[in-house]
This record gives C-alpha cells, sequence and structure tokens, in this order.
C-alpha cells in the first residue's frame, strides 16, 4: 500500500486536517475584504485610496487602523505563521506511517486547537485563551517534527 493514497487512513486523516485547514487559512483573507467592504475602512495600502468598483467613495481616513479589519488580519497573520508548519509535518508524518490513532490525536487534534483560537481571538477572549490554545496546537506540531525525526534517525 502506497502511504500517499486513499488507501491509507493516516493520509485520509491528514487529508481531512489539510483541507479544514486550508480552507480556514484562505476564508479568513475574505472574511478581512468582507470586513473592510462592511464598514468602508480600514484599508491597508495608499493605492487602496484609488477610486474603482470596490472603492467607490475614496475619503481621507480609510487607512487609519480600524481594529475590526485589523483583529481580521491579526488572525490571519497568525494562521499564516501556524498552518503551512502544520501541513509541511503532517505530510512527514504521514510518510513515516505512525498509528492511526496517534495521526489522528494529532492532526485533529491541532485543527480543533486552531479552530477555537480563531473562535477565542474573534470574540475577544483574554490573551491567556489564546495562548492555551496556541500552545496546544505548537506543541502537536512539535509532537510530531520529533516523531518523524526520531523514525528517521532510528
Amino acid at each position: 500500500m502506497s502511504l500517499l493514497t486513499m488507501d491509507n487512513p493516516v493520509f485520509v486523516t491528514y487529508a481531512i486536517a489539510a483541507a479544514i485547514m486550508i480552507l480556514k487559512l484562505m476564508g479568513q483573507g475574505w472574511m478581512t475584504v468582507f470586513r473592510m467592504l462592511k464598514i468602508d475602512a480600514g484599508w491597508a495600502t495608499p493605492e487602496d485610496m484609488r477610486g474603482g468598483l470596490i472603492n467607490r467613495n475614496p475619503r481621507p481616513g480609510q487607512l487609519d487602523p480600524n481594529d475590526y479589519v485589523n483583529r481580521s488580519r491579526r488572525m490571519h497573520r497568525n494562521d499564516l505563521e501556524n498552518i503551512p508548519a502544520f501541513l509541511a509535518c503532517g505530510l512527514l508524518l504521514v510518510a513515516v506511517a505512525p498509528s492511526y490513532l496517534l495521526a489522528n490525536i494529532l492532526m485533529y487534534g491541532f485543527v480543533g486547537a486552531r479552530l477555537l483560537h480563531t473562535l477565542a481571538y474573534a470574540t475577544k477572549q483574554s490573551h491567556e485563551v489564546r495562548a492555551t490554545l496556541y500552545t496546544i496546537g505548537s506543541v502537536v506540531v512539535i509532537v510530531m517534527a520529533v516523531y518523524v525525526l526520531v523514525a528517521a534517525v532510528w
């Protein structure tokens, strides 16, 4: 059995977890655009002030920081800092053939931690709540990397 096919249940777990994380990552960018358009503010760069189909009414202040939009940008940046490592490490994990149970715990644990982190960020929970959820996801990826390293060396 090839490890990178849908015949391998560990790869199926990875495929599901990776697809969810990719949709979350891409969706957060769209959420930022939605928020920016909803309030017609929080534009990012000076060229955004040019009139056009999207910004029909350029005006002073549209480039001013806006927490509603910037919160979504921060969430997106956080995803960009965390999800790619999971995607790469998850594929490496599949390649070293861990047990199905371990793969499920680690991969779905990461997905759960990231989704809960997003919810905590969106609802303005304390740093302690967000940091706890970040830590869970980070530790999962570290465990995956150590598992791969051990499997590759021994």
